[in-house]
């Protein structure tokens, strides 16, 4: 490998392909002997609750067992890539670079693969109502599995963006693949326990795709094209997968159960291991692995051209502090926004019934507002790559501050209905916007060296407030719309501020100039 010298299966996955291809290979068997259980269970009304697992189950989680650290192992390089063999040399395509078939196959298979990891974890609020009706569970007790899911994605935001930026974006890509397909077996699971357990891993590997999707697209596109595709794919995968769960829900639970609706990791995720020969991966890990081959080829499909470093800042210290800021304010971003959308709009549809309202018009205003999440998503794009990326992003920031402080005015004004879906069409539009914008930014805005791990980080502080809310919900406190205002209105004032301050224009800015100052 060394000498550049590969054949196609390596080059998709890694020296030792055939063992991953085996450790695929067992885990579909594993996941496959759950089913016999599960169609049995089809005929008793889809409860499985109390029984317990049969040897082919037994012999189906020990494939997994098996499999998932084969899969693992096969899919890391020998060789740790000797990052001291890329300093100094920048990949990237020139900016007058067209899009080609390359380009189209890979945000194709991108967009799918964050269509099917959003939706995992966008199946929550349809499985448990079923899940505590067949268990007989307590609310505080079923609560426990957002918690454990929302845990999984925070810690895998931080695990696989430090892994793609230790052994590169495309083996991240394929690590999170191989954990959604092994906790597809979460539909099979006899007890609460152990779907609290493959909750958490599921919320792992879902966690984790995401910031390197954004890290590995912000590499190989075009700096002209790379600003409204990083928005676009990324928002149209997590709206995707949103309609996708709702849709398969609709489709598939009221016959076969709440069960099937976990049941989805398995054909979807073999579906991208299948793709992932489309799947690229970034130059600067093939130089390092002495790749010469394969980045030869990437080089002539994407355009990617050797091209000369800029110069090292003079002042070294200066740019480190202004990072360290930038940093800072991306994360109070994150965590604010996390708030909102995981505490104010989550807990919405029960205050808006504690203020009088009715279920059905609780409900409907909440339903008729997601509506303009793609339009939003379309217009961020628009507005990110055609007027000003950090604009863009101070500006969803400000949307969202005006809906927090139109949800503190008087309860007697608020009701009026007009006012009241106002207020809520901001905050919804705000965090759309916000979230679609917030990890391209990210992306685009640090060193190789640290680009996964930096945006896992961000990826991870948007996750956490739900953590937080969680935690808050099983001590009773349940947030409403002016007390979440008034919390959230001083960090998301300061976040603004900060981004303002401290963030950089990167539209249309080659990755080579803005690392040069990262």
């Amino acid at each position: 490998m060394a000498n550049g010298s590969s054949s196609r299966g390596n080059s998709v996955v890694g020296e030792r392909w055939p063992l991953f291809w085996a450790g695929c290979a067992a885990i579909s068997v594993g996941v496959a002997l759950h089913l016999p259980m599960l169609a049995m269970a089809h005929r008793m009304g889809n409860h499985l609750s109390g029984m317990p697992m049969d040897g082919w189950m037994y012999l189906g989680m020990a494939l997994i067992g098996i499999g998932v650290p084969a899969a693992i192992f096969g899919a890391l390089p020998k060789k740790r890539p000797d990052h001291r063999a890329g300093v100094g040399i920048a990949y990237e395509a020139p900016d007058d670079t067209p899009l080609t078939r390359s380009h189209a196959a890979v945000l194709l298979v991108l967009t799918l693969g964050l269509i099917i990891d959003t939706m995992k974890p966008a199946t929550l609020g349809f499985v448990l109502p079923g899940m505590r009706g067949e268990y007989g569970l307590a609310k505080s007790t079923v609560a426990l599995l957002p918690f454990v899911a929302l845990t999984g994605t925070t810690v895998g935001s931080f695990l696989w963006g430090w892994l793609a930026d230790i052994y590169g974006r495309r083996v991240s890509i394929l690590l999170s693949t191989i954990l959604f397909v092994s906790t597809s077996i979460c539909g099979a699971m006899p007890s609460y326990s152990w779907n609290l357990v493959m909750c958490f891993l599921m919320g792992c590997s879902a966690g984790g795709m995401l910031p390197v999707v954004y890290t590995l697209l912000a590499e190989i596109m075009p700096p002209r094209h790379r600003s409204w595709v990083l928005v676009l794919v990324g928002g149209t995968g997590l709206v995707g997968g949103y309609l996708a769960a709702s849709g398969a829900a609709h489709l598939f639970e009221p016959l076969f159960g709440w069960r099937s609706l976990w049941l989805q990791g398995f054909p979807t995720g073999l579906l991208l291991l299948a793709m992932a020969r489309w799947i690229p991966e970034s130059p600067r890990f093939l130089l390092e692995r002495g790749m010469d081959t394969e980045l030869a080829d990437m080089a002539r499909k994407f355009g990617i051209v050797r091209r000369a470093p800029q110069a090292p800042p003079a002042d070294a210290d200066s740019v480190a502090a202004h990072q360290r800021e930038l940093t800072i304010a991306l994360v109070i971003t994150a965590l604010s926004w996390s708030f909102v959308n995981f505490g104010l709009l989550l807990w919405l549809p029960s205050d808006l019934q504690d203020r009088g309202f009715s279920a059905e018009i609780a409900s409907g205003i909440i339903a008729s507002s997601a509506l303009v999440a793609l339009p939003t998503i379309m217009i961020a794009a628009f507005l990110y790559s055609r007027w000003s990326s950090k604009r863009t992003l101070i500006g969803t920031v400000l949307l969202t501050l005006a809906g927090l402080t139109g949800a503190l005015l008087p309860a007697p004004t608020l009701a009026w209905p007009p006012l009241l879906i106002a207020v809520i069409a901001l905050l919804v539009v705000g965090t759309n916007g916000l979230i679609a914008v917030l990890l391209p930014y990210a992306a685009e805005n640090y060193a190789l060296r640290v680009r996964g791990r930096a945006t896992g980080l961000i990826a991870g502080s948007s996750k956490f407030g739900g953590v937080a809310v969680q935690l808050g919900a099983f001590a009773g406190l349940i947030p409403t719309m002016g007390g979440a205002a008034i919390a959230l209105i001083v960090p998301m004032t300061l976040s603004a501020v900060l981004i303002g301050r401290a963030g950089r224009e990167t539209r249309g800015r080659s990755l080579r100039e803005l690392e040069a100052t990262a």
